[in-house]
């Protein structure tokens, strides 16, 4: 691979985070602020994905519970990957088949009050939407980070916030962005002091 495509790769990188700096900052405010509402009440923040991901998934309900920013001596935030337990994911898998694992989760402990972060780059992951279907009816709140034309999840969630890319690497490094930036509001809301 040439230097040229190298570049041409960051350079597309730079141009989706611009274009969601652009077109996605309010939205991305907005959800930041249900997220630090839901959870002041009690709530808690679940997330799903497949692949990369739920590697995200993992990635902010770790910053989450842990924290992100060394600035906030702040307690633990309720954060779940529903993408992690292995026993639940395999039995479910064999039990009712792959697109139930994070719906069978959500029925089993979401609440209403909580919000789902469903993570998909082409909007249309048939256990994504069963989830997103799962969480509706419990009663939950629901932010899509999504791609391309948003899929079927971008009419089926309260909140889609669509990378402005049609690559899958370029999606999903927007979407740890936004779950960084969005992280980083609610520890701002919670616990800066004013």
């Amino acid at each position: 691979m040439s230097i040229e495509n190298i570049k041409k790769m960051l350079l597309d990188s730079v141009d989706a985070k611009t274009k969601s700096a652009e077109l996605l900052a309010g939205d991305i405010q907005r959800c930041a602020e249900i997220s630090a509402e839901s959870l002041k009440n009690g709530g808690k923040l679940l997330f799903c994905g497949n692949g990369g991901s739920a590697a995200d998934s993992q990635h902010l309900a770790t910053e989450l519970v842990v924290r992100l920013s060394d600035k906030f001596d702040r307690p633990a935030l309720k954060a779940v990957a529903l993408t992690t337990d292995s026993s639940i994911l395999t039995a479910c898998a064999n039990d009712f088949g792959f697109e139930s694992i994070f719906s069978r989760q959500i029925e089993a402990i979401g609440n209403k009050g909580d919000i789902l972060f469903a993570i998909s780059t082409s909007g249309n992951s048939l256990n994504i939407i069963n989830a997103v279907e799962s969480a509706k009816l419990k009663g939950l709140m629901v932010v899509g980070f999504l791609g391309g034309d948003g899929g079927s999840l971008k009419t089926l969630v309260d909140y889609p916030i669509v990378a402005p890319s049609i690559d899958t690497a370029r999606i999903q490094e927007c979407h740890i962005t936004f779950g960084h930036i969005i992280i980083a509001v609610i520890e701002d809301i919670l616990f800066s002091k004013k």
